[in-house]
């Protein structure tokens, strides 16, 4: 094993990270290992807590330092981290616990030694509870089995290990097996792995999803009384596979593709495949077999993190029928070339599944399935003042409005959409999806009608139609909320969430979370109910704040869905459209940029000049901005219908598509593409998204081939041997399970949109079926939601429009 250019340690197909990443709350982190293609190990580090969950305590990581004359990589870090400040963490500090270490890892033959020294010792009141914990991915693990020492077994599908009591009260699990050696997998060759603690006392192997359902396998050992130098000393040696080498991945969208456009599939290598196949298009034979269609060079494109990459273009094949790639032994699923292929069951799932299934406020039916039943009803009491959530909403030194901590706000109970995989109401998310549902009904006609939803009974039936389109009906629903509060707050809500972690956890039926009934303290004077029992304050909390940014992109939303809510609505059409114009008068000294939105939306609406003027009044700052309001400004053109403005605009897009280009030539999938810790998969839907609108205004500078390779890239053209679409039950292989409400049983929302591919750094793209990781899997609503079904519309609409 040996140290690379890159900073990690590298024997055949093994790889050894150390703190790269630095988000143990996501798997990500420590200590990680890549064995034959898989990442099977992480979050090597120090723990306070022999299976930590989300709201632990955390180390403050330092510089990582490499000493390539010794061949070593080390980290100094800190305990506590109390400058936290992320989603799901508030700071946590431990006054009676500070102490530092340094984590190094060293080649040791064919494996790898992982060596901890503290700068001081632990204070005794510390011993026997701070230990070096490593995390095994238990989805590659199930029905494998185990050695530790003498004791032996296999590793279970659901957490079976009796829980106990610390000293401390806390609930712990008692360890599987305990052991110096530790062998993991030893029947599986490209598992196998050994793991000896040379320090004192034995590790142990426990079940972490026994105290948290998102938990992994745990190694652990604790650091001995009075350990300073190797208080921590492993040897690890992950079994390598001589001479192996990644599968080849061909990636193609799981749906296909129509006559018209391009067809590539990027075909990804391991660097040291040098074999030059031909790759090979095969039309699926109605009476069965394959048919080869087209066999040639595929145009090499170069490496792109830890691959070589190849590209075969088969775009002159415009037969109707399904189709697979071949690429030596490697095909991939089936896929259809189809003037129809955007037509169906390709948007559809996340209009009348998704979209419905989210549903606050609402029982959601699927004939004899219930998704949820009736839930929030009791929404919501105003936050306390000086309160941070933690899961980040803040509310400050007042309420902003006349409702006291506590008091219930009206109109809060109704409409609105649960937001990703947890239940709180964002309402940047709900403006987001309104606008996304508004514009996309605008602009292609959606009439599409497979649901029915009773407003007044709280109620929906999928696979029902009602005779009204479903997705003026999603528009209303999350007004209704929108709406709501600011009906009653005269200001719009920050966020809607549960007040305790219990309830925040909760997986599953979101009618179990809260009792339905509004809190009333008890008038006796007698003890308050604790929460799940009948009275208790479970009421959802509301948090307001001062944001004209993002007041004006609420509004922004109203503004557009007047439009549609007209002869649909009209109650709620004037409603939006008043509140849409007070939020523009009251913030008349906010940033010009800042309004951009909603003036392009009011003018559109109303007709009115005085829009018009803001943008002509402030072309020039458009213009120099256009990676920001370039979709925008697009939009403005026709509205605005001012030559100067126009020129203005066009010639900054003509500087804004050269940027996007030479942007597109970085990556071998043809759109603007950034790894990172979560996945990119939200962020090139709605590059996609946007790239409509500019295609419409400027066809002669933008054409429609870079929203469609957005579209490739979230159906299955994308990094990583797992070519699933993103979208959940949509193409041959999609995100299944998925990050939802239903996580727990390995399910999935049809339509759900994850944010796919992620990156463990610096090179590994990683998607895994697995359904607690919330940076590969999650669901979320706004954009994540409404980019997709708009962008998957306009590919339609512009297919069978141009020529």
């Amino acid at each position: 094993m040996k140290l690379n250019n890159l900073e990690y340690l590298e024997y055949q197909g093994v790889n050894v990270m150390l703190a790269h990443d630095f988000y143990p709350e996501g798997h990500q982190g420590g200590v990680g290992i890549i064995q034959n293609g898989m990442r099977v190990a992480t979050n090597g580090d120090i723990r306070l807590e022999p299976t930590p969950g989300q709201w632990q305590p955390i180390p403050k990581v330092g510089k990582r330092m490499v000493n390539r004359q010794k061949q070593q990589i080390s980290v100094h870090m800190l305990y506590p981290d109390s400058s936290i400040n992320r989603k799901g963490f508030n700071p946590i500090i431990y006054p009676d616990l500070k102490f530092a270490y340094t984590t190094r890892v060293e080649p040791a033959g064919k494996g790898f030694r992982i060596i901890v020294d503290l700068d001081a010792p632990l204070p005794d009141s510390w011993i026997g509870k701070v230990g070096f914990n490593m995390e095994l991915y238990p989805g590659i693990l199930f029905g494998k089995s185990y050695y530790a020492d003498n004791q032996f077994g296999i590793f279970p599908q659901q957490p079976n290990e009796q829980m106990y009591a610390d000293e401390d009260g806390e609930l712990q699990v008692t360890p599987m097996a305990s052991g110096k050696k530790l062998t993991v997998a030893p029947e599986s060759e490209s598992q196998r792995m050994l793991i000896e603690n040379e320090g004192p006392g034995k590790l142990q192997l426990l079940d972490g999803r026994g105290k948290h359902n998102n938990g992994w396998f745990v190694v652990r050992s604790l650091i001995a009384k009075g350990a300073t130098k190797n208080a921590i000393v492993w040897l690890v040696t992950p079994h390598a596979i001589e001479g192996w080498r990644a599968q080849p991945a061909v990636q193609v969208s799981q749906i296909g593709y129509h006559p018209n456009q391009s067809k590539i599939a990027v075909i990804e290598l391991d660097k040291n495949d040098h074999r030059k196949l031909q790759p090979e298009l095969l039309r699926i034979a109605e009476n069965g077999g394959l048919i080869p269609v087209l066999k040639a060079g595929a145009e090499v494109w170069g490496n792109f993190l830890r691959y070589h990459y190849l590209r075969f273009d088969f775009s002159e094949i415009k037969t109707p029928g399904m189709y697979k790639v071949r690429y030596g032994d490697v095909e991939t699923n089936p896929f259809q070339i189809s003037s129809t292929v955007y037509s169906h069951n390709v948007w559809q799932p996340t209009l009348e599944y998704f979209l419905p299934v989210q549903m606050c406020h609402m029982r959601v039916n699927d004939k004899y399935r219930v998704w949820h039943g009736l839930c929030h009803m009791d929404d919501a009491r105003m936050a306390p003042i000086d309160s941070n959530h933690f899961d980040g909403y803040i509310q400050g030194h007042s309420t902003l409005n006349k409702y006291q901590p506590g008091e219930t706000v009206p109109f809060l109970n109704r409409g609105g959409w649960h937001d990703a995989g947890d239940f709180d109401l964002r309402v940047e998310s709900q403006a987001e999806t309104v606008l996304g549902l508004t514009l996309a009904y605008e602009l292609f006609d959606v009439k599409d009608d497979n649901t029915a939803v009773d407003q007044q009974n709280h109620m929906v039936e999928i696979h029902q139609p009602d005779g009204k389109p479903d997705i003026l009906q999603q528009v209303e629903h999350g007004l209704l909320s929108i709406t709501g509060g600011f009906q009653s707050m005269n200001r719009f809500y920050r966020g809607i969430i549960e007040p305790t972690k219990r309830q925040y956890t909760t997986l599953g039926d979101p009618a179990n979370i809260t009792d339905n009934k509004f809190y009333k303290a008890p008038a006796d004077g007698s003890p308050i109910p604790a929460v799940g029992q009948p009275g208790a304050p479970d009421d959802r909390w509301v948090f307001t704040e001062a944001n004209p940014g993002r007041e004006l992109e609420v509004a922004a939303a109203l503004a557009a869905a007047a439009r549609v809510m007209k002869g649909f609505n009209d109650t709620l059409s004037t409603q939006c459209l008043t509140i849409a114009k007070e939020v523009w008068n009251r913030n008349e000294k906010a940033a010009p940029l800042q309004k951009l939105n909603l003036a392009v939306e009011l003018l559109q609406t109303t007709k009115e000049k005085q829009y018009a003027y803001f943008l002509t009044g402030h072309a020039q700052e458009i213009a120099a901005n256009m990676g920001w309001t370039g979709w925008l400004a697009a939009r403005s053109v026709k509205l605005v219908n001012d030559a100067q403005y126009t020129a203005t605009i066009t010639a900054a897009a003509a500087k804004l598509f050269e940027q996007v280009k030479a942007d597109g030539t970085k990556t071998p999938y043809g759109v603007p593409y950034k790894p990172n810790i979560w996945g990119a998969g939200w962020d090139i839907q709605n590059f996609g998204y946007k790239q409509y609108f500019l295609h419409e205004a400027f066809p002669n500078i933008f054409p429609k081939d870079y929203m469609l390779s957005a579209i490739n890239f979230i159906l299955g053209c994308h990094p990583g041997s797992n070519t699933s679409s993103f979208v959940s039950g949509v193409g041959a292989e999609s995100m299944i399970p998925g990050y939802g409400f239903n996580r727990a049983d390995w399910s999935y929302i049809p339509g759900g949109i994850s944010s796919g591919t992620a990156l463990i750094r610096p090179d590994f793209p990683e998607l895994l079926k697995w359904p607690y990781l919330w940076q590969q899997g999650e669901y979320v609503l706004g954009g994540g939601t409404s980019d997709y079904l708009f962008l998957i519309l306009a590919a339609d609409h512009i297919l069978k429009t141009e020529k």
